[in-house]
């Protein structure tokens, strides 16, 4: 055998549902195996049929079987994303580099995908394995007991700061499913970038099913983006406007010209209604944000009942108390375009999570504190 299938056996024997997978130029990345299963698998309130497939298993139009997804947050060699253990994950990258650096891999190579982020929120929240990790500067925040390999530091007032850890070297507590086997890191560490799912002057918009496994365009004036009919979840174009799903506030916004949190009261509402920040934001698009939550986030009169798919797509909690869904956070400003990030950072304590979504940010992002995960499909 050959150093790859020695590797593969490897890992296959002692890791079940994880194998290795090569990108066109022979390099190879660990993957875990997520088979298919239904939405009422993981969430049993679902008003559809029995048989409706969660949306991360539904890829231009057909059901897949499984999809791979990247064992450890990525690192980038050559242009190229990569799942490894013991690594430093790459920081200081853009939305669009992430897309880029995955798709080069080769087809079937993706950004991980919202819908398939949200599956694994779901199966584990459904299996009782929430997952720990680097949320406290090295450590988990409730198990502190629990820490990883420190791989970034940095000096705060004169105190030296554990921020990233090593990708994969927390216990198994750390993995989507409490076992050596899972997929790590979705707690804290670093935000991750995730594709199909953005916020446009307050509308949400997402790319159907898993088409974002696609790698569609997925720029800000791509027409891939669909809008959430408010009344039936059903998707239709952006400019349809007043009738879809919108993050909004019932509280006026403010013209204040610094980064602050005005208010943390955000809700659903069919319009936007009150815009957080009220001046011109083009030339900065940093002030005011509204954050409480993720349980917390109201609805506004205008809708009856919020459609399953916006909860499936984990834009509106399924739980609605303030410690629902492990007490995580959202974070959201509503004017300009904002990109998702999924699962906090090393110093999001409680407030980082599976379920925990960052919507306050261009796609022009790039600190220290926000990395990526490639996922595989086979097309």
């Amino acid at each position: 055998m050959n150093y790859f299938d020695t590797m593969k056996l490897a890992v296959e024997s002692a890791l079940p549902n994880n194998t290795v997978l090569l990108d066109d130029v022979g390099m190879p990345s660990i993957m875990v195996r997520v088979p298919k299963f239904y939405i009422k698998d993981v969430f049993p309130e679902y008003k559809g049929a029995e048989t409706d497939v969660f949306p991360a298993f539904i890829v231009d139009g057909k059901e897949v079987d499984e999809v791979y997804i990247s064992k450890y947050q990525n690192i980038v060699v050559g242009e190229r994303a990569y799942s490894l253990p013991g690594r430093d994950p790459r920081a200081l990258v853009t939305y669009d580099q992430a897309l880029s650096y995955c798709k080069a891999k080769g087809k079937g190579w993706h950004l991980m995908s919202n819908p398939e982020w949200m599956a694994l929120a779901f199966w584990c929240k459904k299996h009782g394995t929430i997952p720990h990790g680097n949320c406290n500067f090295g450590r988990d925040f409730t198990d502190q007991h629990e820490h990883g390999i420190a791989s970034y530091t940095y000096m705060d007032s004169a105190v030296k700061r554990i921020g990233r850890t090593l990708t994969g070297s927390g216990p198994a507590t750390w993995a989507h499913d409490h076992t050596p086997a899972g997929i790590y890191d979705l707690c804290g560490n670093v935000w991750e970038w995730v594709s199909g799912l953005r916020v446009k002057e307050g509308q949400i918009q997402v790319v159907k099913d898993n088409d974002a496994a696609t790698n569609p365009d997925m720029s800000d004036t791509s027409e891939a983006w669909k809008a959430i009919k408010a009344e039936d979840g059903s998707l239709v174009e952006p400019a349809t406007g007043e009738g879809t799903l919108y993050y909004d506030s019932p509280t006026e916004g403010d013209a204040q010209t610094t980064d602050h949190q005005y208010a943390n009261d955000v809700e659903l509402n069919t319009k936007r209604e009150h815009p957080f920040y009220t001046g011109d934001s083009s030339t900065n698009p940093y002030y005011a944000s509204n954050n409480r939550a993720f349980g917390t986030i109201g609805k506004n009169a205008s809708i009856t009942t919020v459609p399953d798919i916006a909860k499936i797509l984990g834009v509106y909690p399924v739980e609605s108390t303030a410690d629902a869904l492990n007490g995580d956070w959202f974070w959201c400003r509503n004017y300009g375009e904002r990109l998702p990030l999924r699962g906090g950072h090393w110093y999001d304590t409680s407030r980082a999570g599976v379920f925990a979504l960052n919507l306050d940010h261009t796609r022009l992002l790039s600190t220290q504190s926000v990395g990526f995960r490639a996922a595989f499909v086979n097309l």
